[in-house]
């Protein structure tokens, strides 16, 4: 399995392929239609992630010491971001979790493709996936 940091790295190849914004924009679009099918039961209050400007889902579960992250929004650029958020952060520990700079997904640079409205969502979904790690 991949160190988070390698999972950052990957998504950060994958958009860097892509020469101009509109490309990586439509990418990220992509990106969320490969999102699982989200239980309609869990979306509740409890899993609402805050700072986003269209609705975000997170939902966790613990197997064998690892945490897994499902998702989704009722936006279709942001399901690309839940999408790559998810793909760095399940199935690491919540050690690696807790001990983790979430500003390691400034590398990914998204500040170039998405408003800052969206860049605050991103923060808001790691800040949610830091507090199940702390409570885990």
């Amino acid at each position: 399995m991949s160190t988070i940091e390698e999972r950052v790295n990957e998504i950060k190849e994958d958009l860097d392929f892509f020469d101009d914004e509109l490309a990586k924009y439509e990418y990220i679009i992509d990106l969320g239609k490969k999102l699982e099918e989200f239980n309609e039961s869990d979306k509740i209050p409890a899993n609402i992630v805050h700072g986003c400007t269209s609705q975000v889902w997170l939902t966790h579960e613990i197997k064998d010491g690892k945490i897994y992250f499902r998702g989704t929004s009722d936006a279709i650029i942001v399901k690309g971001l839940v999408y790559m958020i998810l793909k760095i952060f399940s199935g690491s520990t919540i050690q690696e979790l807790k001990d983790i700079d979430m500003d390691i997904v400034h590398e990914l640079k998204l500040s170039e493709v998405i408003t800052p409205n969206r860049q605050s969502g991103v923060i808001g979904m790691m800040k949610k996936i830091k507090e199940y790690a702390q409570n885990a």
